[in-house]
């Protein structure tokens, strides 16, 4: 997962990781508030949400990208593991990626 600064920003973001085979899918949730702590300060924003669907061999790349492309000065990445799923969806996602 990943945030943006705004919904504009995610949709752009979202089309490049899915057209560069980077992720299968991507979820974006707008209008998310965050609450954090920022250079010794707590700080609150309203950014959107990437949910994005990947492989464990395509994260690298895909985090490589997503720090490229970011507009924080240190962007969120995250993999949360998948425990269980879909074997059809799990497929679907490892052949979207494929490369």
């Amino acid at each position: 997962m990943t945030t943006c600064a705004d919904a504009e920003q995610g949709r752009e973001l979202a089309r490049a990781l899915v057209a560069e085979r980077l992720a299968a899918c991507v979820n974006a949730v707008p209008r998310v508030s965050s609450t954090y702590r920022w250079q010794g300060e707590v700080e609150q924003a309203e950014e959107c949400l990437l949910l994005i669907k990947t492989t464990r061999a395509r994260f690298a790349a895909l985090e490589t990208a997503i720090k490229a492309r970011s507009r924080y000065e240190l962007p969120e990445v995250l993999a949360v593991p998948v425990v269980a799923g879909s074997a059809e969806y799990l497929e679907w996602i490892a052949s979207a990626v494929a490369v």
